[in-house]
């Protein structure tokens, strides 16, 4: 018994399965990616906080050199995405404890705290960084 063998599933222009490009980005959708690479990037702010605290407990030479590193534009960039990913994982929190009493689950209402979620991280963010700067507004 010869076994026929189709080659229509084999193209290389179709997807062998339901693909991420053939969904249109959603809110919420990009929101539970962002909170993944925030908690992620956390653990990197974690690891600078730990550096900090074991140089100022080593001494002045020590918590010195961190201060000089942390001081630089890319440690500030660190710093600034650092805590812009603290507020978003907080108020992205608080929106799932909502969710987990029933609410919001309408289409609208989703994509409407999820902008209120990205607003609400910005401005905790460049309040917070005008306050430690010196800026402002």
């Amino acid at each position: 018994m010869s076994k026929k063998t189709s080659t229509q599933n084999t193209r290389p222009e179709r997807p062998l399965s339901p693909h991420l490009q053939v969904y249109k980005p959603q809110m919420t959708s990009m929101l539970s990616i962002l909170h993944r690479i925030t908690g992620v990037g956390l653990t990197v702010v974690l690891a600078a906080f730990v550096w900090m605290v074991i140089a100022a407990a080593t001494g002045p030479k020590a918590y010195a050199y961190f201060v000089e590193m942390a001081s630089t534009k890319l440690g500030l960039v660190i710093m600034i995405a650092g805590s812009f990913g603290l507020f978003f994982h907080l108020c992205n929190g608080i929106r799932h404890l909502v969710w987990d009493t029933g609410h919001l689950f309408e289409i609208n209402c989703a994509r409407n705290a999820g902008y209120l979620v990205l607003l609400v991280s910005i401005g905790l963010t460049a309040a917070m960084w005008c306050c430690i700067l010196g800026v402002t507004l």
